[in-house]
């Protein structure tokens, strides 16, 4: 009973110092804001700086797992490249050790004197009440933010001293100093202290841990030793589940911080105890403290940046060589590439390979629309998550082009150069907007497949029609802006009018099919919804149409050129209207008609399957005959043998 105690206070112990710890990282985060976020991305430069922020932000937010996975993000969204994120990464891991030695205040003895004012009891109540009073009778946030710091550092102090005070009474229990002393096994410490850290998610809380139980006095250095080498391997678990669902760079920034680790587990590791086989250490058995668990902590991490620090283009490398990039990575890397920062001094080349670049974005929404229209015809778990990983692609190419772009505006340009920028940056939203569309539609037809939404035979059609239709619009607006082709351009104004017109019929249709009992009510507001989609798509192949005629002629305005050039080339335009409707039409919705003609349908379905059932039965009884007539037969033949 008294073991089921000491394992609860434990828990408890744990589950305070937990929520203290995140309580107080939320609040600091929280009163840096985003200027921990900038600091980090902007001053990144050199391995170096990386390791210095990385160490200070980390001791500032008390969490390496935290500092990683933020540059995680950092990096998933271009803001960082994996060489500059090495660098923070090696700076958490340092970072990271300062919550020991806060942590050993926990040990502070209030026996007399002056030391009772130091003590746990007096800083964690101290701490705790003026917390609880900027939280609750001060009206600013920043108040509040501080008051969770003060709060989350009193309750990780009383959690500490909770683990502490339970495993006390444990320093007499000959089994439990015997099972510490299996720790002393390399093999069975770093296992201890990955499994530990892994399932905490902490290595402070693991640290946290080890320096409660070096309290019993039973920990020697040759227990903690090893487990200290586990703990850092464990704390890449929560770094490594933040890289799911992220792009390639990610998923090597998470690893980065494992490898840190890893390496400098294995580089200390071999060294330390090669070099014990040889000399025989004689502080194996010293006994540890809290001090001297924290001082282990701190020593180690800043050796294994001081190791690794010097080859951070080879853990590069060795990342890229891990995650490889497919065909389409390089092919959308060799986009973001095109825009150095040294053509910024040059406005023409600078524009030029920005144009480049723009048409690497418009092929991939262009590739993304085909592909979400596919999955209406045919769903696809596989090509859902091609849609997403593509839209995240084309946000990452507004913000880079977008970034590009108005830098080089900046520079002293002509009005040929000003008129081409401009033309870029309208039209980057579009492309942008049309990937949204095409992640909407990838959507429905998720929605359709899972809810298993029976659109009519008619609505079918329809939508098919249309999908075609969005696709050579698409298909136009992008070659006329990839090209500059002013003529093919004013194409795109009456074939997104055409599918304006087509949407109102499609519903006015649909009205019918709803009036007829032909569809239900549930289906109608999905065919609402792909329909709005369409309606949206073709509102910006209008303003990727009008970029193009406004970038030769600056003084057009899409309001009068919609109104100005449909009605001095109303010839031209009903022809290229005419042209595309006759291409994409789609008939007044007839109720009657459409209803005989899905009845006989229903009726021919129901003839061809009584036909069927009847020629099953046939052959069924076919068979039996046949089977009958051979055992009459081999009846008789036995009959006869029998008889002779």
């Amino acid at each position: 009973m008294e073991s089921i105690t000491i394992v609860l206070k434990i828990l408890s112990g744990v589950a305070l110092f937990l929520f203290g710890m995140s309580l107080m990282g939320d609040g600091l985060q929280r009163v840096a804001g985003k200027s921990l976020e900038r600091t980090l991305y902007k001053l990144t430069s050199t391995p170096l700086k990386g390791v210095l922020l990385g160490t200070i932000v980390t001791a500032v937010i008390q969490s390496s797992s935290a500092t990683t996975v933020m540059v995680v993000g950092f990096v998933n969204s271009g803001m960082m490249k994996v060489a500059q994120a090495i660098g923070v990464i090696m700076g958490a891991n340092i970072g990271t050790s300062i919550t020991g030695w806060v942590l050993c205040l926990s040990y502070i003895d209030s026996s007399s004197g002056i030391a009772t004012l130091l003590s746990t009891a007096t800083i964690s109540a101290v701490v705790a009440i003026i917390g609880i009073v900027l939280k609750k009778f001060t009206k600013r946030s920043m108040y509040h933010n501080v008051g969770d710091i003060m709060l989350g550092f009193a309750i990780l102090m009383i959690g500490m001293q909770t683990m502490s005070g339970a495993v006390a009474p444990l320093k007499e229990n000959p089994a439990f100093v015997n099972l510490l002393t299996m720790f002393k096994n390399p093999i069975v410490g770093i296992v201890v202290g990955i499994a530990i850290t892994a399932v905490l998610q902490s290595a402070s809380a693991s640290i946290g841990i080890l320096q409660a139980l070096s309290m019993t006095g039973a920990i020697t250095f040759a227990s903690a030793y090893p487990i200290t080498l586990g703990i850092g391997i464990g704390a890449a678990v929560p770094v490594l589940l933040s890289a799911i669902g992220t792009n390639n760079n990610g998923k090597r920034t998470a690893l980065v911080y494992l490898l840190n680790d890893l390496l400098g587990m294995i580089i200390w590791g071999s060294i330390f105890y090669g070099a014990n086989a040889i000399f025989k250490f004689g502080f194996m058995n010293m006994t540890m403290g809290p001090v001297s668990v924290a001082l282990l902590n701190t020593i180690y991490r800043m050796l294994t940046v001081l190791a690794l620090f010097p080859f951070v283009k080879k853990i590069e490398k060795m990342v890229f060589g891990i995650v490889k990039d497919t065909e389409e990575d390089i092919a959308e890397q060799a986009d973001f590439n095109l825009l150095e920062e040294r053509f910024l001094d040059y406005p023409e080349l600078a524009i030029s390979q920005t144009g480049k670049a723009m048409d690497g974005m418009a092929n991939n929404a262009k590739e993304n629309l085909e592909t979400a229209f596919s999955m209406l015809a045919s769903y696809d778990l596989d090509l859902l998550a091609k849609v997403e990983k593509k839209e995240q692609l084309l946000d990452k190419y507004e913000d880079k082009l977008g970034e590009y772009i108005m830098r080089v505006s900046r520079q002293s340009l002509n009005s040929s150069e000003a008129s081409k920028t401009a033309k870029y940056l309208h039209v980057i939203t579009d492309y942008e907007r049309l990937g949204d569309h095409a992640l909407n539609i990838a959507y429905i037809a998720r929605q359709i497949d899972e809810e298993k939404i029976d659109l009519s035979q008619s609505a079918r059609s329809e939508i098919r029609i249309m999908s075609e239709a969005v696709q050579e619009m698409v298909s136009v607006a992008v070659e006329a802006f990839e090209t500059s082709d002013i003529d093919l351009a004013h194409k795109v104004e009456p074939a997104c009018e055409y599918i304006r017109d087509l949407c109102d019929k499609m519903k006015t249709n649909h009205v019918r099919r709803l009036q007829g009992d032909i569809c239900v009510t549930d289906n109608g507001l999905i065919f609402n919804d792909l329909l709005n989609n369409f309606d949206r798509i073709a509102a910006h192949c209008s303003n990727i149409g009008i970029a193009v005629v406004e970038a030769e002629d600056a003084e057009i305005e899409a309001h009068d050129y919609k109104h100005e050039y449909k009605k001095k080339n109303a010839e031209v335009y009903m022809s290229d209207y005419e042209e595309f409707a006759k291409k994409y039409h789609i008939d007044i919705f007839d109720g009657e008609k459409i209803k005989k003609k899905e009845s006989d349908s229903a009726d021919k379905k129901k003839k061809d399957s009584a036909k069927k059932d009847k020629k099953d039965k046939k052959d069924k009884k076919h068979k039996k005959d046949k089977k009958d007539k051979k055992t009459k037969k081999d009846k008789k033949t036995t009959d006869k043998k029998i008889e002779e």
